[in-house]
């Protein structure tokens, strides 16, 4: 039974894959702003988008249907423009609240969605935000091929545009998963693996984070560090930590995983998702 839904929502992956597709994955904007989130398809959108829609998804909360593109409702905020293989949602006066991912979808025959774009209105800039990298000691190392590199960003508002480079090269986006503070904040943490010897070979693998549209960013960079022969006890226990943490994220990471793998190709499954990314 749960390989039979696993296996239709591959599918309907599959379908999203040769269908829709979302041109920008972030867009950053200031407050009072007019935002496009652009959208196209392989096939025309018909009779002017009649089947389409869009879907904002916020952190910590369930897909919500904001704009069906057959409708003239409260076009004074959004509005949703058909041009052949081509679909616009425009937001008018963008306000913080409207900070989300966004999902275009067509419903005809099936309901399929785009990849989505993630909107950041003003920024997600706190005080009590901070950045930090976490990597595997050489005593530490969980694979003997592969290494995993954490980068997490504490006490955020908003969603933040994460990226990896090595030594300068961008590289990947990495996985991204996050977590709701009881106050209402956020952390988010960005995976990604490196094959060991890659790990090794003296690069500096630079996080950086980006919160807002006037491009201020923090940079945090992880280094292979060889082992040394003797080891203070101070620092002995900081690997220890160190190492601790990262089993820590790599238990949440699969788990979050797991839950998406059944529920990230179905932004409106709501019972399945979990309150994370």
């Amino acid at each position: 039974m749960l390989f039979t839904k696993y296996l239709l929502l591959s599918l309907l992956v599959v379908e999203v894959q040769l269908f829709l597709h979302q041109l920008e994955s972030f867009l950053f904007v200031n407050i009072n702003d007019t935002v496009k989130i652009q959208c196209s398809s392989k096939e025309q959108f018909l009779a002017g988008g009649i089947t389409a829609q869009w879907y904002r998804r916020r952190e910590g909360e369930a897909p919500m249907l904001i704009k069906r593109c057959s409708d003239n409702q409260n076009v004074n905020k959004v509005a949703c423009i058909s041009e052949g293989h081509n679909l616009t949602l425009e937001i008018y006066n963008a306000q913080w609240n409207d900070s989300g991912v966004y999902y275009c979808t067509n419903s005809y025959i099936i309901l399929t969605f785009g990849y989505g774009s993630t909107l950041i209105v003003g920024d997600s800039y706190i005080t009590s935000s901070w950045v930090l990298t976490l990597a595997p000691s050489p005593h530490g190392l969980l694979s003997p091929r592969m290494a995993d590199l954490a980068c997490v960003v504490h006490g955020v508002s908003n969603p933040v545009q994460i990226s990896w480079s090595f030594s300068g090269d961008l590289q990947e986006q990495g996985l991204m998963h996050s977590l709701k503070a009881k106050d209402g904040s956020f952390v988010f943490i960005n995976h990604i693996s490196v094959p060991m010897d890659t790990w090794t070979s003296g690069k500096n693998f630079t996080c950086e984070v980006k919160f807002n549209s006037s491009g201020k960013h923090v940079r945090k960079i992880a280094r292979y560090m060889e082992a040394s022969s003797t080891v203070h006890p101070s620092g002995c226990m900081l690997q220890t930590v160190r190492y601790t943490v990262v089993v820590f994220l790599g238990v949440l990471m699969v788990s979050v995983s797991l839950a998406w793998s059944l529920c990230g190709s179905n932004p409106g499954s709501n019972h399945l998702c979990p309150t994370g990314v």
